[in-house]
């Protein structure tokens, strides 16, 4: 295992999280080679980082290691969008749905602050700001449901979540879809959640489907 840095944080880690939110925000494109000397000189790391970040982010599904020569960036297919989005729909309904039963106060305020940074860099066509908030936003309505089950079983992908759905164009748009979600949630109206969220996601997946079919442009 890599050392510490300054900061506390494993060089591995440090290396793994440049590297997936690079993958996730579409600074690496889906097919791209992961070469090892490349990313160390990069980053200023010895190879052995790199190698362990490598392959925690094939476990994580986002790369595709290839014997005997470079990792690269994994492609998606429809087939995955739609086995994903199915997955997602199940299981991030529940998870506002509880979140709605079961927030307090203190929990709603992080919620809001996420939409407000998100609302805030969509006003800049800060595309990359808006979407890490974004994704902020359902992280922490994940916290909200306070069900370890289902925060287990959304780790298991999150990464692959974030980097399909995540990249969605129209930055004001996806802010206030967040936006009456929050005042649903604020309300506890289960019952317009159970509505809601399915059709958010499907706007994600779309945005997902067309990426694709353009080639994996925004």
């Amino acid at each position: 295992m890599t050392a510490a840095g300054a900061t506390g944080e494993l060089e591995s880690a440090r290396v793994t999280r440049i590297l997936r939110d690079d993958i996730i925000l579409g600074r690496r494109a889906p097919g791209s080679r992961l070469v090892e000397r490349d990313i160390a000189a990069e980053l200023n790391v010895s190879r052995l980082p790199v190698r362990e970040a490598i392959r925690a982010l094939v476990g994580e599904g986002v790369v595709v290691a290839r014997p005997r020569t470079w990792a690269v960036v994994r492609e998606f297919t429809h087939r995955d969008i739609k086995d994903f989005a199915e997955v997602r729909e199940a299981i991030e309904t529940l998870i506002f749905v509880f979140a709605a039963e079961r927030h307090d106060t203190a929990g709603i305020a992080r919620l809001r602050a996420a939409y407000e940074r998100e609302r805030d860099a969509a006003k800049t066509d800060d595309a990359e700001g808006a979407r890490i908030a974004a994704a902020e936003f359902h992280e922490i309505a994940a916290e909200l449901a306070g069900n370890e089950m289902l925060g287990e079983l959304i780790a298991v992908f999150i990464t692959r979540l974030r980097w399909l759905f995540g990249q969605h164009d129209d930055l004001p748009a996806m802010a206030e879809e967040h936006r009456v979600i929050l005042e649903t949630l604020v309300a506890r109206d289960v019952d317009a959640i159970r509505t809601l969220i399915p059709q958010h996601l499907a706007n994600g997946q779309a945005v997902a489907e067309r990426r694709l079919a353009n080639g994996y442009q925004i």
